[in-house]
């Protein structure tokens, strides 16, 4: 498979100390296209919706902003800590700026947890890009679905 120009130009955007430290790719060797088609290909089949997702993590983001950096418990069920740092992040795809925003969510129930970022939510709704394999915000299906209990 080759990239597009386009494509081209996002994935340099994605390499490590570009727009991030550590990148958005990870150790992940596959092409950008085939990242995102695999993730597709995973959440068709574990039936999870990328909008009902999305929604649900923006919502987590929102909820937790309220505890004004300390975890807080939300339904009973989940711990959500926001922490907010100075500045923005572009997306390696050009199509906005993102708040320094992280979430950590913890599942209580079955103790499952991810970390994601406002723009981490922005790459999952607008593009399904879940970041490469090994990228430490990298977010993967079958996680998402657990924590989530989708």
């Amino acid at each position: 498979m080759k990239l597009s120009p386009d494509q081209k130009k996002v994935s340099e955007k994605m390499r490590p100390g570009v727009i991030t430290q550590g990148g958005f790719l990870g150790d992940d060797t596959r092409l950008l296209p085939e990242i995102i088609q695999k993730d597709e290909e995973r959440m068709e089949y574990l039936k999870t919706d990328w909008d009902m997702v999305s929604k649900v993590l923006r919502r987590f983001l929102k909820e937790g902003k309220k505890g004004l950096g300390e975890p807080i418990t939300i339904d009973e069920k989940w711990l959500v800590k926001v922490d907010e740092s100075r500045g923005f992040l572009p997306c390696p795809f050009g199509d906005g700026l993102h708040r320094k925003t992280t979430v950590t969510l913890k599942n209580k129930t079955n103790d499952k947890s991810l970390v994601y970022t406002a723009l981490t939510l922005h790459l999952l709704k607008n593009h399904h890009f879940l970041q490469g394999k090994g990228s430490f915000f990298r977010l993967e299906p079958d996680t998402l679905k657990e924590v989530l209990e989708l």
